[in-house]
């Protein structure tokens, strides 16, 4: 993205929408430390920033589901029980 002077609010905005947007559908995950769901939020900001997120969430399905899926099974994980099933 090339951002003009005066921007920096505005990309904020976008970041943080992206970020509660992303926390809403895969759960809740540190930007600052998980690079996958980092790297989501970006891309996110991105296709807002070029008027074109109606097509974000089915270019990004796979990894929106991973992230997903990896919280699910993170929440059902049964501790020192390694015969657990879903």
């Amino acid at each position: 993205m090339r951002l003009d002077d005066g921007e920096d609010d505005n990309l904020m905005r976008m970041l943080k929408a992206s970020c509660d947007d992303l926390i809403e559908i895969c759960g809740e995950y540190d930007i600052l430390t998980d690079e996958r769901f980092k790297e989501l939020v970006f891309e996110r900001a991105r296709y807002v920033y070029n008027d074109a997120l109606e097509y974000f969430h089915n270019n990004f399905q796979t990894q929106i589901t991973n992230l997903n899926l990896g919280k699910a099974l993170e929440s059902i994980k049964i501790e020192g029980d390694s015969t657990a099933t879903i």
